[in-house]
């Protein structure tokens, strides 16, 4: 693979009702632009029929796009688990993890973890919880600890820290997306009861590898789920709610997969209208 990337630029929702996917998120918090075609060259690229419309939204220096498609796919798999290969959720950071919890599931999110849990020194102190939206769509709120040294300034709802996704192979990932221009940084294996209340799962044990573009805001995690070991993905369609795309900047337009089948739209400038609001 030639291609190299420097930064995650969107990343990029499937719905069949992109209005009413638009409210839950602006109920957490997200500014949502007006709605607008999805342009015909990045339809081709998906390998779709027919065009599409998206709905952009923002949350503090990241841009999501909830995108509907004339050619409809598949619901998201309602028996998929954080472990399972489909999953790829992102990590919204907030300053009070309960209140945004109350929030979500009012607003119809079904949850994952059982609550906001507050994760060991050795995985960063963080208080974490995860769920759903009302597409199936995983999320994750992540509130920082007192004191510590980040980045994120303000009240409630901040932006996208990072975006992870589970893989079937630790090392052939990291490869993978070292030649993509990635480092690892801090990896961590994560186990015991917070993260099982965390994941919604049995006895977990999960390698953590985090990957930092050369741009590091927002990274992606790679989660390798040494138990339980979780179900492939299968032949996801990119029009399919579970194919949420990763947007990169990058030295060239290329629509590519990694060995999981998460996807990943490269862009060399202009091609996806995710930030005209």
């Amino acid at each position: 693979m030639s291609a190299r990337v420097s930064a995650i630029t969107a990343f990029g929702l499937t719905t069949r009702d992109s209005e009413r996917i638009g409210r839950f998120y602006e109920g957490l918090g997200f500014t949502v632009g007006p709605t607008q075609r999805i342009p015909e060259e990045e339809i081709t690229l998906l390998g779709l029929r027919g065009g599409g419309t998206r709905i952009p939204l923002r949350l503090g220096e990241q841009c999501l796009t909830l995108d509907r498609f004339d050619q409809a796919g598949r619901e998201y798999p309602t028996e998929a688990t954080c472990a399972d290969l489909c999953f790829q959720h992102f990590a919204l950071v907030t300053t009070d993890a309960a209140a945004s919890w109350k929030l979500a599931l009012k607003l119809g999110a079904t949850p994952i973890s059982t609550g906001p849990v507050t994760l060991p020194a050795s995985a960063g102190s963080v208080t974490a919880c995860k769920f759903r939206d009302p597409d199936g769509h995983p999320l994750e709120f992540l509130q920082f600890p007192v004191g510590h040294a980040s980045r994120w300034q303000g009240d409630g709802l901040l932006g996208v820290d990072h975006s992870a996704i589970s893989v079937s192979d630790a090392a052939a990932s990291r490869d993978f997306y070292a030649v993509l221009g990635l480092s690892l940084q801090g990896p961590t294996l994560n186990r015991g009861d917070t993260q099982e209340a965390l994941d919604g799962l049995p006895q977990v044990v999960v390698d953590v590898l985090p990957m930092m573009p050369f741009q590091a805001r927002p990274h992606l995690e790679l989660l390798a789920y040494r138990t339980p070991i979780g179900e492939a993905a299968g032949a996801t369609e990119t029009n399919d709610i579970s194919a949420t795309r990763t947007v990169w900047a990058a030295d060239r337009d290329a629509l590519i997969r990694d060995p999981d089948g998460h996807l990943h739209v490269l862009t060399s400038g202009g091609m996806i209208a995710n930030d005209r609001h």
